[in-house]
């Protein structure tokens, strides 16, 4: 076996640094290690026999190919190696912390993470673009789907869950992007909620009674404010005995549930045929008895038809979308209702809307990271052609701290939600004190 060479090639090269040095003989090791693998013995072994051959490979070549390294090189060079062969690389240690709940690649010398609400730089690199959309290759592969120049953009998930989007040159102008968004190994739970003073244990009686009442409900916020989270939770005040149908894009829910039917769009092949969207699912949905459907998020069409069902038998259906207050996610409704390619009148559309959406609820993510319930509305019906709201629950920011993090205080607002009687009626009525004007206690 060769020894692996660390020197630059070319005549008056400036000599390499200790990670330059490091990487090169990473590459060298891991061709060598691929180029005298036995692929008929790989076939017969298991994943963790696998990795400890390739770890007893590697370490015999490190033995016969370099004394440059010292024990950790060694160590971290064979870890690495087997990160290369068998993972995602580079993004393998990210991977395996669990405080990260993004992973934010631009380019391949760029990368940040999110831990604890806040963005900081990662002390990772790719070797080059060429490597970058080598493992975003490898992502996308394992289930099915693929990225090159004649198809530059994937919407794709992870076997724990976490989303993957990548985009590749040339649409990606200096280099392949690549965003992971992390969940953790279990989803939280109400409880959880309320220990992080995300919403108050009012706030969560007052929802648990409109779900276990089958009252429609949309979550509204933006990107990374605990939409999926919040529905998560909520699905644990559905009564076991109830089927429910779940509808995504790319799957995130979690529910706890246990009669669950899980549905997941399909983009189209290369020849532009096979598409499977949401709007599609959401009618075959219907045919299948459930009792509840829960779309991941409405962002086309698809909402006139969440509608028809929300009015036509399937109360206590749910949904998230993007928007920035509880009024301006009926505005989304209305424009993307419009879509569906139906020229119907303003005044009937608000009114489908009206009947069958009950509560719109705001979460946000706040300065310093911090997510928040930060107003529960509910739809009280039509005043000429304008649809009537009024807000049940709110958060107040009052500014932030040292730290720069949110701080504020939850209330009620003093108004009596016109559902009582409907959640009187369903069993789990609650008292009217709940809700008079005063600060919440977290």
């Amino acid at each position: 076996m060769s020894r692996l060479q660390t020197n630059r090639n070319g005549t008056g090269a400036p000599p390499l640094t200790n990670e330059e040095r490091f990487l090169v003989i990473k590459r060298q090791l891991h061709q060598q290690l691929i180029t005298g693998m036995d692929l008929s013995a790989i076939g017969s072994m298991n994943e963790e026999e696998l990795r400890l051959e390739v770890r007893r490979a590697a370490e015999e070549l490190i033995r016969h190919g370099s004394d440059l390294l010292n024990l950790n090189e060694r160590e971290r060079l064979v870890s690495e190696v087997i990160d290369e062969t068998f993972g995602l690389g580079p993004l393998e240690p990210l991977m395996r912390d669990p405080t990260i709940t993004d992973i934010l690649v631009n380019g391949p010398k760029v990368v940040y993470v999110e831990r604890r609400g806040r963005l900081e730089p990662a002390d990772i690199a790719f070797h080059d673009d060429r490597h970058l959309v080598q493992i975003i290759q490898r992502i996308v592969g394992r289930i099915g789907r693929r990225v090159d120049e004649t198809s530059p953009m994937v919407d794709a998930r992870l076997p724990d869950g976490s989303r993957v989007n990548a985009i590749i040159p040339p649409l990606a102008l200096d280099g392949a992007l690549l965003s992971i968004r992390r969940f953790g190994t279990r989803p939280l739970l109400v409880a959880d909620l309320i220990a992080h003073k995300a919403i108050t244990r009012e706030m969560i009686e007052f929802l648990s009674a409109c779900v276990q009442a089958r009252i429609n409900v949309i979550i509204s916020g933006g990107t990374g404010s605990g939409k999926t989270t919040l529905l998560n939770a909520l699905s644990a005040f559905v009564p076991s005995e109830e089927r429910v149908a779940t509808i995504e894009d790319a799957a995130e829910l979690r529910l706890q549930q246990r009669h669950v039917v899980r549905m997941e769009t399909r983009p189209p092949n290369i020849e532009g045929e096979g598409e499977v969207t949401t709007r599609d699912l959401v009618k075959n949905a219907l045919r299948m008895r459930p009792d509840r459907i829960i779309v991941g998020e409405c962002r086309g069409a698809e909402a006139l038809d969440m509608l028809q069902a929300m009015n036509t038998g399937h109360d206590g259906s749910m949904t998230t979308i993007h928007a920035n207050d509880t009024r301006d996610a009926l505005s989304r409704v209305e424009m993307m209702v419009g879509m569906a390619g139906f020229d119907l009148p303003i005044w009937i559309i608000r009114r489908q809307i009206a009947s069958a959406i009950n509560l719109v609820i705001q979460v946000a993510r706040l300065p310093g990271g911090v997510r928040k319930v930060i107003k529960i509305s509910e739809i009280t019906g039509m005043e000429g052609d304008v649809i009537s709201m009024q807000d049940v629950f709110g958060f107040k920011q009052t500014g932030v701290d040292d730290f720069r993090v949110a701080q504020g205080y939850f209330f009620a607002t003093g108004l009596r939600p016109q559902c009582l009687e409907r959640l009187e009626v369903s069993g789990v009525g609650l008292p009217i004190s709940m809700f008079e004007r005063r600060v919440l206690n977290v």
